[in-house]
């Protein structure tokens, strides 16, 4: 049985590439070889002359999706820390809980001092959350990393603004004055 692939004579060997067909693969192997030396100095002239340029292929200026963008800004300006604690304010009631978030907001991060300062409604909320302190503080550092937040300010409700008026007494500091 002969085919179309197999000689005349019976043998199942494919036929040698004749001398057409062996100039077209010497061709093609000279043009991709031609075609890699002219990248690489293409590529090389790009680069002296300032950079490669924007094109077909990605580099460095082509447009970057926000999420990826915003991560590289915070790294370049070194506010990866305050923006962690950011975003703790945000999920404040994850971390300490319903209850807790309720009466006790976080009111700033002091970056210099590592100080979260946090605001209770009530002076028993303020007492709470200073005896669960120490846990916040762990639980927040393993949260944005070690040694982020130092220590939780707990500050207590503030008390009403005093008001100046006509039956105000001079040098009156309020009701406060009057129990010694």
């Amino acid at each position: 049985m002969s085919g179309p692939d197999t000689p005349p004579g019976g043998g199942g060997k494919a036929p040698e590439p004749s001398g057409v067909d062996l100039a077209r693969v010497a061709l093609r192997a000279a043009k991709e070889a031609a075609r890699a030396r002219g990248d690489a100095v293409q590529q090389r002239k790009q680069a002296r002359r300032g950079g490669l340029r924007s094109g077909a292929r990605a580099d460095r200026r082509d447009p970057v999706a926000l999420g990826p963008a915003i991560n590289r800004l915070l790294t370049e300006r070194g506010w990866e820390a305050p923006a962690a604690v950011g975003g703790v304010m945000g999920r404040w009631p994850e971390i300490v809980g319903e209850d807790v978030a309720k009466h006790c907001e976080p009111e700033r991060y002091d970056e210099d001092e590592r100080v979260l300062v946090v605001r209770c409604d009530s002076t028993a909320w303020a007492t709470n959350l200073r005896l669960l302190a120490p846990t916040l503080v762990a639980r927040l550092n393993e949260d944005l990393g070690h040694g982020t937040v130092r220590l939780i300010k707990v500050v207590g409700p503030g008390g009403p603004a005093r008001r100046f008026g006509p039956l105000r007494a001079p040098g009156s500091t309020g009701p406060g004055d009057t129990y010694g």
